[in-house]
């Protein structure tokens, strides 16, 4: 279950991510790639919240939160190796 709720988080902070920074029309985009930069993002990032806080977050906002800026930063960092 908590896979699961890994990739729902994910899912869920890469549309979010992909909303703050859209981007342009030269970089691949789509649901696929939303999604797996999203679920990226959040498992890295709860990876980071779990070794921090031992295993305290923030509860289900805070993780998405935590996930969708995880998410960004990937975005940002694909787009700087995309060009």
């Amino acid at each position: 279950m908590h896979i699961l709720y890994w990739l729902v988080i994910g899912v869920i902070a890469g549309a979010l991510a992909k909303a703050i920074t859209p981007g342009s029309s030269m970089e691949p985009k789509g649901c696929l790639m939303t999604s797996l930069l999203g679920i990226a993002g959040s498992v890295i990032v709860g990876f980071i919240m779990d070794t921090v806080f031992h295993g305290g977050g923030g509860g289900t906002v805070g993780t998405i939160v935590g996930a969708t800026i995880g998410a960004v930063l990937l975005i940002l960092a694909f787009r700087k190796f995309w060009k």
